[in-house]
């Protein structure tokens, strides 16, 4: 498994609470570009809609040597899933407060394969509460190499 791209903010901004693998349906410039890491899954999120599961705000750089059949850096693209792994997070987003958001990409066997999670909004305070956390964490480590 080689990790392409991973969306650090939404450990931040989310608390996991399941995780799932799911391939993605792509052109052949853009797995092209995805293997050359020109893809950024930051500002990404994942909608259920009619009982397929699609991604928006995937940026996948259109691939240097593609020329007429590059294709669109932000489209829309579909998430391969078995019906009943989308009936089970059609159920889990339908809860209050739970929405779909990748973590990360990456190639295996090479297929191109998102990871996706259940996740709820942290609040404000849940998130200094975070920061305090790592930066205690750190303060021990730099006590512990000494």
């Amino acid at each position: 498994m080689e990790i392409v791209s991973t969306n650090k903010k939404a450990r931040f901004n989310y608390e996991i609470i399941e995780k799932i693998e799911a391939g993605i349906a792509l052109k052949g410039t853009e797995v092209k570009s995805i293997r050359n890491r020109n893809v950024s899954i930051g500002e990404s999120y994942a909608q259920i809609k009619d009982d397929e599961v699609f991604l928006h705000n995937l940026h996948i750089s259109p691939y240097e040597q593609g020329n007429r059949e590059n294709h669109d850096p932000i489209r829309v693209r579909k998430l391969l899933l078995h019906k009943r792994e989308i009936k089970k997070l059609v159920a889990r987003t339908q809860q209050k407060g739970l929405s779909l958001v990748p973590l990360s990409i990456y190639l295996r066997k090479g297929k191109v394969k998102v990871e996706l999670a259940v996740g709820r909004g942290k609040r404000l305070v849940d998130k200094r509460e975070a920061i305090k956390k790592k930066t205690i964490e750190r303060e021990i480590e730099r006590i512990v190499k000494r």
